[in-house]
């Protein structure tokens, strides 16, 4: 009996403790969802039956009026962002009170994400920004396009040759893994100084890249737990990766430094720069490409990158920068490549057009043995208008957050509020850039594929703050690369898999579509 009262006072406790925490923006005057308790509003996400964007989406588009409404993740309580001009003020005039990602919570005990750029916070976080920040400049990034160039001449060849084996004049392929293989390609070789050619073959860098990529219903809700239970966690010392996987990349990234350093190899890729990081280095071109030649699709550099601090490196800090790079753009650049070509499958006149301004490249670059470089890939227009639209459509980042440093006057969520919110040092607050991106209030006809909203004529028209693509510089560079190769060799069109129209998979953390990606190739004349 005693036994049965303390089980019912313990979870009458939990429920009330429930309870107050899911009131937290009622009181407040803020609109939210409905809640269950314990899960927020994440019970149909967990249950497999509704994605985060769509239930985001459900309710940025609930409360058309509110410049913030609030959203339970578990037990925590996050404002979602609606006006572009509130989101300007936090993200700009207000930046000091909003500098940290909210990460994967405090004490993250992972060797390849603890010490990253991502999880960092702080001064810390200051000084490894700018440290990094000469390494993603537009004229490293240059002496990186051969590297692609390669990487997209070998994915190139085994298409070929899987055509000409099929016995027909075409193939039907599943373009996300395409992508996703080509873009491991790259950063082997970008990144690791290695060569893979993992659309002929699985190999084990591929497979450990795919694992750490991955995210599993089951480490999404170790990401949960991280966020909602950091203590416990820490605790009982869990971890994101697994041991081996830790083991294989610090052992790729250590050992090749030291090759390197005792054979005196000099190689244009990230492992060059993280070595001349550590050495203190690596520094800013007195003449870098302005940001208006690397695309619209870019961002340009914080403030905080330009100024010099030193760093000593430990290890651990230069693995982990090698791995977020690596996870940066093998999930990115494979997600953006495979919704551009299924979009241009669907789109066969604005493929057309693609191809007809990579012709007319050729024609100008006819006497020029590298038809491909950095500077000609940057002036093709039409291809920046492209990507530029399919970052809107399909951003492969559709939520970002921040995390408060220091209180903050929100101001009034609503014209039914009484009082202004004030959000308090600790919470965070969410970026719905996927409900930005497809709101008719900024985008007509949102579900439109339309290169021509980046027009020279039209993309300064667009409200700023209500558009936010990816700010890398080296991912754009790549997909245009891969994109121009493609399009010159292969003609895209849609097949009997193809999902029309494109539907997110529901039971996916990741941007991913409901029936794959699905599109056919063969060989252009």
């Amino acid at each position: 009996m005693i036994t049965y009262i303390w089980a019912v006072a313990i979870i009458v406790a939990l429920v009330l403790y429930a309870l107050q925490v899911h009131s937290k923006f009622s009181k407040a005057g803020v609109n939210h969802l409905p809640v269950v308790p314990f899960l927020g509003n994440m019970a149909r996400i967990i249950l497999k039956r509704d994605n985060v964007i769509n239930r985001l989406t459900e309710l940025y588009q609930t409360y058309p009026d509110d410049a913030f409404v609030g959203f339970y993740e578990l037990m925590n309580p996050l404002l979602i962002i609606k006006d572009p001009d509130l989101l300007r003020k936090i993200t700009v005039k207000d930046f000091e009170h909003f500098v940290n990602r909210r990460g994967l919570g405090e004490d993250l005990q992972d060797p390849l994400f603890g010490r990253s750029l991502l999880i960092l916070k702080g001064e810390e976080w200051k000084a490894m920004r700018s440290t990094l920040s000469p390494a993603f400049t537009s004229s490293k990034i240059r002496l990186m396009v051969p590297l692609m160039v390669e990487v997209g001449d070998q994915m190139i060849k085994a298409l070929m040759k899987k055509i000409e084996e099929s016995g027909e004049n075409y193939i039907d392929i599943e373009c996300k893994d395409m992508a996703t293989r080509y873009a491991n390609d790259v950063i082997a070789s970008c990144a690791f100084g290695l060569r893979v050619d993992s659309l002929d073959e699985d190999n084990q860098f591929y497979e450990s890249c795919r694992k750490i990529t991955t995210f599993s219903f089951k480490r999404i809700l170790k990401v949960l737990a991280f966020r909602s239970f950091p203590k416990i966690m820490k605790m009982f010392k869990v971890t994101l990766f697994s041991k081996s996987l830790s083991e294989f990349f610090k052992e790729l990234v250590l050992s090749t430094m030291k090759q390197r350093e005792e054979q005196h190899i000099i190689r244009n890729d990230m492992i060059q720069l993280l070595m001349e990081t550590k050495k203190g280095t690596l520094s800013h071109d007195s003449k870098e490409t302005k940001v208006a030649d690397t695309g619209f699709a870019t961002v340009e550099e914080s403030a905080v990158g330009r100024k010099k601090v030193h760093k000593d490196w430990t290890d651990v800090e230069l693995v982990a920068q090698a791995v977020l790079f690596l996870f940066a753009g093998f999930e990115t650049i494979s997600t953006v490549l495979a919704f551009a070509l299924y979009e241009l499958a669907l789109n066969a006149d604005i493929q057309e057009r693609l191809v007809k301004e990579i012709k007319e490249n050729e024609s100008k670059n006819k006497n020029n043995e590298r038809s491909i470089d950095y500077d000609i890939i940057q002036r093709m227009k039409y291809l920046d208008m492209t990507i530029s639209e399919v970052l809107r459509l399909w951003p492969p980042a559709p939520v970002v957050d921040r995390l408060c440093d220091k209180d903050y006057v929100m101001g009034k969520s609503n014209n039914k509020a009484t009082h202004d919110y004030i959000i308090c040092r600790g919470e965070a607050l969410q970026i719905p850039i996927w409900a930005f991106h497809r709101d008719p209030k900024y985008f007509p006809d949102p579900e439109k594929f339309d290169p021509e909203r980046f027009s020279e004529e039209n993309k300064y028209k667009i409200k700023p703050f209500t558009y936010m693509p990816f700010g890398s510089r080296f991912a754009l560079c790549e997909i245009k690369v891969v994109l121009y190769q493609l399009l010159r060799h292969m003609e895209v069109s849609t097949c009997e898999k193809t999902p029309i129209p494109g539907k997110l998979r529901p039971d996916s953390f990741q941007v991913r579509l409901q029936g794959g990606h699905w599109v056919r190739m063969k060989i252009r004349q």
